[in-house]
């Protein structure tokens, strides 16, 4: 779906600014949804969340479907970005009692893939579907697959036990957790951020340097053909060797790639670049989930949850939004420099943070 709202949008004639707001659109809602789904997590447990986001996910992509009004497809796509964020929360509540600890950040990691592989995926279904019938069934197909997924989780064995349930309010775990959520997850915040910052700056580069699309889908695919193949060492190097390597060697090696794009000229320098920078993200596979998982209290979990989602959605907004800032200052070479430079600076308090979060999940035994 995200692959085509673009142009679906395009195509009913909106500008290329209110274009962008509806792209946007999606991780607003997801933003501003964050909380209420741990609540709604921590109210009901886990299948019931996961099994209504599926299906009113579906009837959204059925009104994006059916709608010529530029207004409903923007609504369509912000509660589908709701119900994604209900998904994630859900599904990371889940793993931490289903999975036993020592395989904790394997299992997030093959969470985070499956995520990515349902990227590739998706953009490959669409293709011969929109050749049969158009751009606008995509959507169709988009419905189809979320009330697949709606079936499937409510397959699943319900883990929160019903003492466990809404034992206490969102405002009480969040001010109780304010501590960590200000520490831990402003890393977890520098680590989104840098992660979003990618996706950024590599097309953005590549159009200075007036490749051609198809080129500046080599260089993406590329980066993006490194980023899969690596959720499965991420999670086994977080428990095997802890969370602190994965989390400095993500945010050093994006900082670095950045730092380095703006000395790149030929296509496969870019590459060689964009493919560290795929390294780099590749390894962060899973990691927000996992330090979730790992800070999150027994009571109250799904409440932290939500608010620890927040931390993340806060930064996926926030970097893009600060590199925009620095390109609309600066030249793109020095913008991007400077943006490197920043992310390397950040990268300290990211192993600070996620090291004493470390300590505290083996003190604790966890």
């Amino acid at each position: 779906m995200l692959a085509v709202l673009v142009l679906q949008a395009l195509g009913l004639d909106a500008s290329a600014q209110l274009t962008s707001l509806i792209a946007a659109g999606f991780g607003v809602g997801s933003l501003l949804f964050s909380l209420p789904a741990g609540q709604l997590v921590a109210k009901y447990g886990e299948r019931r969340p996961l099994l209504i986001a599926g299906t009113i996910d579906a009837l959204a992509m059925v009104v994006a479907w059916s709608t010529s009004s530029l207004a409903l497809l923007a609504a369509a796509v912000a509660v589908s970005g709701a119900t994604w964020s209900v998904f994630l929360l859900a599904r990371q509540s889940f793993l931490i009692d289903a999975v036993e600890e020592g395989w904790r950040a394997r299992a997030m990691s093959m969470l985070g893939g499956m995520h990515r592989v349902g990227m590739v995926v998706g953009p490959l279904l669409a293709t011969p579907v929109i050749h049969a019938f158009g751009l606008r069934s995509v959507f169709l197909v988009s419905a189809v697959l979320s009330q697949l997924a709606a079936v499937l989780s409510a397959r699943i064995p319900e883990m929160t036990r019903d003492s466990e349930i809404a034992q206490t309010s969102m405002l009480t775990v969040l001010r109780e957790q304010l501590g960590v959520l200000l520490t831990v997850g402003t890393a977890v915040m520098v680590i989104s951020a840098t992660r979003a910052i990618r996706t950024l700056v590599l097309p953005l580069w590549a159009h200075h340097l007036n490749f051609p699309a198809t080129t500046t889908a080599l260089v993406m695919s590329v980066s993006a053909a490194l980023d899969l193949v690596l959720f499965y060492p991420s999670g086994w190097i977080m428990d095997r060797f802890g969370r602190t390597w994965v989390a400095g060697s993500c945010v050093g090696a994006l900082g670095l790639g950045v730092l380095l794009l703006p000395l790149t000229h030929g296509v496969a320098w870019v590459c060689v670049v964009a493919g560290f920078m795929g390294v780099g993200n590749g390894l962060a596979s899973g990691i927000v989930m996992t330090l979730g998982a790992d800070n999150a209290p027994r009571v109250g979990r799904q409440q932290f949850l939500g608010g620890w989602r927040l931390t993340s959605d806060i930064g996926y907004m926030v970097g893009p939004a600060g590199v925009s800032g620095l390109v609309a200052a600066l030249p793109l070479a020095s913008a991007l420099a400077a943006a490197g430079g920043v992310i390397l600076m950040a990268a300290g308090w990211t192993v600070h943070w996620t090291r004493w979060s470390e300590r505290r999940r083996l003190r604790s035994g966890g």
